[in-house]
């Protein structure tokens, strides 16, 4: 490992600070926060909150992005010289996406803060155990029946997950010193204390340096499929074909068919739903390539896998902006504001005839304009990881059904569609009717005792015994991300002056006073998201929201493939028109027609989908 010294982090300068702005976008801003603090956005009507909306995000990318010397890269050879191919080819681990600081954003350096560094200090112990994750799971968490998110269908889970294998890993961690958390006497866990491990530290640091801690991302922080493509070069060659840009398709119940110790169900964390999102856009990437030999005949492998890769990477972000957020954050104005992240306020009508009209992200959208970091180095964040901890969206019973007549195939539990067991349902039934049978689903509601219980008792596939509820409240104190109370004031909204405030069912008031002491300001961040009132149509709160509205957004605007080289000479006007008239739905219905009768009707494949005629 190579050691770099941490630069100061330094909140955003120089021409995106208030004093660089207009009177009137100071006094504009100011506006938006009052008329989010008196009213809330999602109270007014929805042009209104749309404006407001843009004015709450121009006051986050001022204040709330931070330099944690993210750039900084761990156990890296120096880099070699540009070259023509960096211009228009995405790199296996994320280097040279931004042509002047070319480690940025790269597999290994760090996550980036939305808070001031100097409050991301972790509590110490015993204040750190206080109380106990174990505790707050079992008195807090634990599903009691199952509360559906009725909006939404169980494909948007699998698909969090499958973008979460994209963005963030801290790494498999270390249990040396882990984490050691008492259990009380009635706790029925089998071998007291609960032992979880550490994150790993980031080794660019010196071990006496008293500085906030940082973290390192395994994973390459743009938005560029890497659970696809991989981290690495010796990765990325192992997934594909050599032959016509092609990838390799799942074979003999692995990923890696020709390398099963890297077999991906054997990792923490993999199940049918994250192995069926990787099958479907595989088959995306391979129907990419035909489309592109067809234009381009005489083009070899190489140059067929790196532009159907930047094609199919710009598609699933495509998806997840403005057809899984506007689902699982289905208010009106939430829908519109996404939207326009991709097409402008202008719209996709206009977008489709005109293009871009204008240089500004408000009214043509930011996909094709100007690239802008706004004076930080681009980093997901430890917040951005943190509101995303979202398993309440997991059922603990499944039913697979048949897409030709709605007949039962087979009941199971969760614990039957993780690890090994995935590819067995994978073999027992087609993909058609697994996708049919997401497709009209429920995931669950991202709240208070809706954790699934499976997943408080999850048996790894190395034989261990975790609880994951436990290790989400311990893992948000552990890097340093604040309590609920003090992460919603660093943000500029109204702390929870007692328990009633908190939550609008007094019951849930009382089992949080209960066990944070009577003390609202211990109240986790997760927990505190999970009890507060959510606006109308959304799957999760709005605290979690304030960071997408400075994230969503960023992941876009800092990336020069959905940015500036956005364009036909990059991606071909084949691959762009490819992008633009490519949607979840056409994207199942290509590989699999049966499923057209349940999607008829839906607008957006990760709404509910009709049940098919018995």
């Amino acid at each position: 490992m190579t050691s770099h010294h941490l630069r100061s982090p330094a909140r955003q300068a120089g021409s995106r600070s208030a004093e660089g702005q207009s009177p009137f976008v100071r006094l504009y801003d100011r506006l938006a926060l009052a008329a989010d603090r008196r009213r809330g956005w999602h109270n007014l009507p929805p042009p209104l909150g749309l404006a407001t909306l843009l004015g709450l995000r121009n006051i986050l990318r001022r204040n709330n992005l931070y330099d944690t010397g993210a750039q900084l890269a761990v156990g890296l050879t120096p880099l070699g010289a540009l070259e023509a191919r960096h211009l228009t080819e995405r790199t296996s681990d994320g280097t040279y996406n931004d042509l002047d600081d070319p480690r940025m954003g790269m597999a290994g350096s760090r996550f980036g803060r939305n808070i001031p560094p100097e409050r991301t200090f972790p509590e110490r112990e015993p204040d750190i155990m206080s109380p106990s994750p174990r505790e707050v799971s079992r008195a807090l968490l634990t599903r009691r029946e199952f509360i559906p998110a009725e909006s939404v269908n169980t494909l948007a889970a699998s698909w969090l997950q499958f973008m979460i294998r994209d963005w963030f890993s801290h790494g498999p961690g270390t249990m040396e010193q882990p984490w050691r958390i008492e259990l009380v006497p009635d706790d029925p866990w089998p071998a007291p204390p609960m032992l979880v491990a550490r994150t790993l530290r980031d080794p660019t640091r010196p071990d006496d340096d008293t500085r906030p801690p940082t973290f390192i991302n395994e994973n390459s922080h743009w938005w560029d499929a890497s659970q696809l493509y991989g981290n690495d070069l010796e990765t990325q060659r192992k997934l594909r074909t050599g032959e016509n840009g092609r990838l390799r398709l799942p074979d003999n119940g692995s990923l890696f068919p020709d390398e099963p110790d890297l077999d991906e169900a054997n990792k923490p964390g993999f199940w049918l739903g994250l192995a069926m999102m990787h099958i479907v856009f595989i088959l995306e990437h391979n129907a990419i390539c035909d489309r592109l030999r067809g234009e381009y005949p005489d083009w070899p492998d190489e140059q067929l896998f790196q532009r159907a890769r930047l094609i199919n990477a710009a598609l699933i972000a495509k998806i997840h902006t403005v057809e899984w957020t506007p689902a699982v954050i289905s208010h009106p104005t939430t829908i519109a504001a996404l939207r326009a992240n991709w097409f402008g306020i202008l719209g996709e009508r206009v977008h489709r005839l005109l293009g871009r009209i204008s240089g500004s992200e408000v009214l043509s959208g930011i996909v094709g304009g100007r690239t802008d970091h706004f004076g930080v180095p681009y980093a997901l964040t430890e917040e951005f990881t943190a509101v995303y901890r979202m398993h309440p969206l997991i059922p603990d019973d499944w039913s697979f059904r048949s897409a030709a007549d709605d007949s039962v195939l087979q009941e199971a539990t969760f614990r039957e569609l993780a690890g090994p067991h995935a590819y067995e349902l994978l073999t027992k039934h087609s993909l058609t009717d697994l996708l049919y049978s997401f497709g009209t689903s429920h995931p669950g509601l991202v709240t208070l005792h809706n954790f699934p219980k499976f997943l408080q008792e999850y048996v790894r596939p190395d034989g261990k015994l975790v609880d994951l509820a436990a290790i989400d409240i311990l893992r948000i104190r552990e890097v340093g991300v604040p309590r609920y109370n003090e992460f919603r004031r660093l943000l500029r909204l109204t702390p929870a002056k007692d328990f009633a405030s908190l939550t609008d069912d007094p019951e849930w008031a009382e089992e949080l006073r209960q066990i944070y002491g009577d003390d609202i300001e211990r109240v986790d961040l997760m927990t505190g998201m999970f009890a507060e009132p959510r606006p109308k149509g959304f799957a999760f709160s709005d605290t979690a929201f304030r960071i997408f509205i400075l994230m969503a957004s960023r992941r876009l605007n800092s990336d020069r493939f959905l940015t500036r080289d956005y364009t036909p000479q990059v991606y071909t006007q084949t691959g762009l028109d490819w992008i633009e008239r490519n949607s979840m739905a056409t994207v199942l219905l290509r590989h699999f027609p049966e499923l057209r009768p349940s999607m008829r009707a839906v607008t957006n494949a990760f709404a509910p989908w009709e049940p098919a005629a018995t």
